[in-house]
């Protein structure tokens, strides 16, 4: 058995945050049985629920994001943010981590940046193609960076990047083989196509208006529906589970048998559901949100789109949705080459890769 280690894991705000970073716990805990992690999140975000229940704990920073309008939240701002470097540097005194590990959200940056300060050593895990601004800052102080995507010395020195991949659900790396069970758990038609529509745990407003508009299309084209609308939507769109070929989801919590039953994927494009979707080698339509910082879905979906690995629709030019995504329901060609381009941008050791870089900063440090 190998040696104890104590770690600091920041990461949160968002799902695409917080699963990297859990999945990042597990892998340490199997290593190191006796591992002693802690979280650090932001109060009022749902890392505060989630990682409680993975069976970790977590201590909660008094910090918020900057909206991009004069805002209460944004006058806040400067002393929330003094109040978290305070408070996460008792943390880090208290706690000694020999490494601290930073999956991206609002806490990653008062945690990594007092642990760094403080002579610990860190690690980033970039997720996006295009970095948030924290990353960015703190790829000046930080050791170690594990990316995604390639191009990214433009914002990180090239000399502490490494290229892993994002973390993914290991129960993904098989669904071939269950795409007759899949059927059988939605109870759907295996002589009909289907289709998964994904906008995120909370749900995508715009993505479900515009699905909502498409059914007539859809039953007409004799296509079935996965359609995640999220806990945001669900009573708005639940009555639509009456129609026919029509299943709406406020969550799935089966996603390997959801993405085992789909022949077509309509996504959102945040950074862990790009490296799923990698995985699973589905047909794909990206509909990235033009509402998240620096506009990075559209730049994480850009990065696939240029392989030619999947199609990309901007919300803004969804009247182009039948013309798209006829296109591709007619094109058995298309859906080959899709699916084959995507499954070779898969990294489905990345959990694994991160891990080994952590024990080298660890080997470095003890």
């Amino acid at each position: 058995m190998k040696q104890s280690v104590k770690i600091i894991i920041s990461g949160g705000g968002t799902g695409g945050h917080i699963y990297p970073a859990v999945s990042i716990a597990n892998e340490l805990k199997t290593r190191y049985k006796n591992a002693s992690i802690l979280f650090v999140g932001a109060k009022g975000r749902m890392e505060m629920e989630k990682v409680p229940k993975e069976g970790y704990p977590i201590k909660g920073l008094w910090i918020t994001g900057i909206e991009r309008k004069l805002t209460l939240k944004n006058l806040l701002f400067p002393f929330k943010l003094i109040s978290s470097v305070w408070t996460a540097f008792w943390i880090v005194k208290q706690f000694k981590p020999q490494v601290v590990i930073g999956t991206g959200g609002f806490a990653s940056g008062p945690t990594l940046f007092v642990a760094a300060k403080m002579g610990i050593k860190t690690l980033v895990q970039e997720q996006n193609s295009y970095p948030g601004i924290t990353n960015k800052l703190l790829s000046k102080i930080t050791h170690k960076i594990c990316v995604a995507y390639e191009g990214l010395e433009q914002f990180f020195p090239k000399d502490i990047i490494n290229k892993t991949g994002n973390p993914v659900r290991q129960d993904l790396l098989d669904i071939s083989s269950k795409r007759a069970e899949a059927l059988s758990f939605f109870n759907l038609d295996p002589s009909k196509k289907t289709m998964l529509v994904l906008g995120g745990s909370l749900g995508a407003r715009e993505v479900n208006k515009l699905i909502a508009t498409q059914l007539g299309f859809f039953q007409k084209k004799g296509v079935q529906l996965i359609w995640q609308v999220g806990s945001l939507y669900i009573d708005q769109y639940e009555k639509y589970n009456q129609n026919s070929g029509v299943q709406v989801h406020a969550f799935l919590n089966k996603m390997d048998l959801s993405y085992a039953a789909a022949d077509f994927i309509v996504s959102r494009a945040g950074a862990g559901s790009i490296s799923e979707l990698c995985i699973v080698g589905k047909p794909v339509l990206f509909i990235p949100s033009p509402n998240v910082a620096e506009d990075h879905q559209t730049k994480n979906a850009m990065a696939v789109v240029a392989h030619k690995a999947a199609l990309l629709l901007p919300e803004k030019e969804k009247d182009q949705f039948e013309k798209v995504f006829g296109g591709l329901l007619d094109d058995e060609q298309l859906q080959t080459q899709l699916s084959e381009n995507i499954k070779k941008l898969a990294l489905p050791n990345a959990t694994k890769l991160i891990v080994d870089e952590i024990e080298k900063l660890i080997g470095v440090n003890s």
